[in-house]
């Protein structure tokens, strides 16, 4: 079997959740078998322009093993003995209980309040794991190249101490056979399918951008209508003419030139247009700033007025 190191481990989110669930629900700690597969990453050059370039896959191309599916025991040492050696008739009957047609990849272990790093019995399960020839993983897209061995472990845990957030902790790793070693892999949790992950390696757009009609005018569905008013045509040329009032001299249908090859001559003008704009918003906050200041004081001076009436005494 081969040696190949993997770049990361993927999972589907509702995977992950439904993993995180079980071992949350658990009275204690668990354990269990992970089914999946492992892929070559496929790096792909994307654009909005047709053909797309597509690097063909190689067996240099880096390996990501995804994890499809799992088998919570609801307790430990469910096919392997306190020392960590494999239980092969206990292990026959957790895969029995799965779909024949999955390949198993790993497993996972999880302990509440301890710490995320794999403990001596489980590395020896991952050692003896991935010495059984019968469960090595075959690589889905490069099927001439030798088998991978059940390699992928996934910890979860629990933090020290309490706390008001329930939280957990996980952590993805690969057992290397050669050098009998357990080597930490980031986890991808993937939302829209494994098989499109690879395909959104670079994006650059090409296509220029489409120009966009900014005319004000009504749909084309009431300018067919035969019984459209007067009053309407004029309610819709007086908004037009709003509207030019508040663009300072620029028309709303002008507005198009943003887009397009006169972009940059036009920005300038749309910038003073926005100038003069704040400076008139500026202008006015001042104005009601004073105002404010003015009904302030004529308040002061009324309130004033009102005491010096009410001490005088009332005339007979």
């Amino acid at each position: 079997m081969a040696d190949l190191p993997l770049q990361k481990i993927a999972i589907s989110g509702p995977t992950l959740a439904s993993l995180i669930q079980r071992f949350s629900f658990s009275p204690g700690a668990v354990d269990g078998l992970l089914f999946g597969h492992v892929t070559h990453i496929t790096p792909s050059n994307l654009s909005d322009d047709f053909p797309s370039t597509t690097t063909p896959t190689s067996d240099s191309s880096p390996l990501v093993a995804t994890v499809t599916g799992f088998i919570c025991s609801g307790t430990i040492n469910s096919f392997y003995d306190s020392t960590g050696r494999i239980d092969s008739q206990a292990l026959n009957r957790l895969l029995a209980g799965s779909d024949q047609h999955r390949t198993l990849i790993g497993w996972f272990s999880g302990r509440r309040k301890t710490q995320l790093r794999p403990s001596i019995r489980e590395f020896c399960v991952s050692a003896s794991l991935s010495l059984k020839t019968d469960l090595s993983i075959p690589i889905v897209d490069n099927p001439i190249a030798a088998n991978l061995a059940s390699c992928v472990f996934i910890l979860f845990g629990t933090p020290f101490l309490d706390q008001p957030i329930h939280t957990h902790e996980y952590r993805g790793y690969q057992f290397r056979t050669l050098a009998r070693s357990f080597e930490p892999k980031s986890i991808d949790i993937v939302n829209i399918g494994p098989a499109f992950r690879g395909n959104y390696g670079s994006f650059s757009p090409n296509s220029p951008f489409p120009l966009l009609p900014c005319e004000l005018r009504t749909s084309p569905m009431s300018e067919d209508r035969n019984d459209e008013s007067l009053g309407q045509r004029k309610q819709v040329s007086k908004i037009q003419r709003e509207l030019d009032v508040c663009a300072q001299g620029l028309e709303v249908g002008e507005l198009s030139k943003l887009m397009g090859s006169q972009a940059m001559n036009y920005t300038s003008g749309v910038e003073d247009m926005y100038e003069k704009m704040l400076a008139k918003i500026e202008n006015l906050a001042s104005l009601v700033e004073k105002s404010s200041a003015n009904v302030l004081e004529q308040e002061n001076h009324n309130r004033k007025l009102k005491s010096k009436i009410a001490r005088f005494p009332a005339m007979e």
